[in-house]
């Protein structure tokens, strides 16, 4: 997925100051093309832009064909590829072909509509806005099932219809400030996470030891509960301590989270589970549990077993598994 961005937002404070604006998305790809189907492109009436949906190969022509859309308050279905004259004179040579969708916001694009998608996004709401030739715009809150797991947009089996997904940001909340934690939190970031560490004792929530990032100082059990875990977000347990771990994890296991692990062996996390039954959970629910937390590769100190554990929360997050 790409980074959580404010795109459909400036295009629609664009629009009611009165400048015009259109949203461009890529809704399709062939070969190496240099964004994912997904990525947006705001323009506006008077040229400015925010985004990219190419890495700056085609922009120029999108931005063109745009500010001709906010006139015509008609869509538009572009698409450029290495063999097309316009494509190479902009420099996508990469090899690769993209579909951009062009919607001019107050034309194709109702406002009203960008401005329910902006309040689902700012409500942790996954959406799917659904476009295309001969579609009504619409938001859709169901269905769509597999592509808002996977973040797939794309355009469906009638070769018309595109389905924008808007999922909300990744985020994962770190029970225990301890030394994985301090390579897990930036490789999060890079991943697009937004990662935030609880841990109810001074001496490891030091935010010396976490510059810039997001510490609770609270007992882990409160931290979950309050935080709200959703479908996007992660929860990884790396205390070693049941006294932390376990109340953490009962708050959590009943919730919507993607990936749950906890750090330990097996010998640890079988006496986990027996903790865990005693306390009333189900099979099912124990089940959830990533444990020993992260993929089987042989991972040495901090940084190799915070990368096993990012591995196995993307496999999670992409595969379902």
């Amino acid at each position: 997925m790409e980074r959580f961005d404010d795109i459909p937002e400036t295009a629609l404070a664009w629009r009611r100051a009165g400048k015009g604006a259109a949203l461009a998305t890529v809704v399709e790809t062939w070969g190496s093309a240099p964004r994912r189907v997904g990525a947006q492109l705001a323009i506006s009436g008077e040229g400015d832009m925010a985004g990219s949906v190419s890495g700056g190969c085609v922009e120029g022509a999108v931005i063109t064909e745009a500010l001709d859309a906010i006139e015509s308050g008609e869509r538009v279905l572009l698409e450029y590829g290495v063999s097309d004259g316009d494509a190479f004179a902009v420099g996508l040579a990469c090899g690769g072909t993209i579909k951009v969708l062009v919607e001019p916001v107050g034309g194709a694009m109702p406002e009203a509509l960008l401005a329910e998608l902006v309040a689902a996004r700012a409500a942790r709401e996954p959406v799917a806005h659904v476009t295309g030739e001969g579609v009504t715009p619409r938001l859709d809150r169901e269905g769509h099932g597999e592509r808002f797991r996977a973040d797939r947009s794309g355009i469906e089996a009638d070769g018309k219809t595109c389905v924008i997904i808007h999922n909300p940001p990744l985020r994962l909340l770190v029970v225990g400030a301890v030394h994985i934690a301090q390579a897990l939190a930036p490789m999060a970031r890079i991943a697009g996470y937004d990662p935030v560490l609880i841990d109810p004792r001074p001496a490891f929530a030091a935010p010396g030891r976490f510059p810039g990032e997001r510490i609770i100082e609270d007992w882990p059990d409160e931290g979950v509960r309050g935080f709200g875990l959703d479908t996007r977000t992660a929860l990884v347990l790396l205390t070693h301590d049941p006294k932390l771990d376990d109340p953490a994890l009962m708050a959590a296991l009943g919730s919507d989270a993607f990936y749950v692990g906890a750090l330990g062996s097996t010998r640890t996390h079988a006496k986990r589970v027996e903790r865990l039954r005693a306390a009333g959970l189900d099979q099912a629910a124990i089940a959830r549990i990533h444990a020993p937390i992260g993929l089987d590769i042989g991972a040495a100190g901090p940084a190799e077993i915070a990368l096993s554990i990012l591995a196995e929360m993307t496999r999670v997050l992409r595969t379902g598994q």
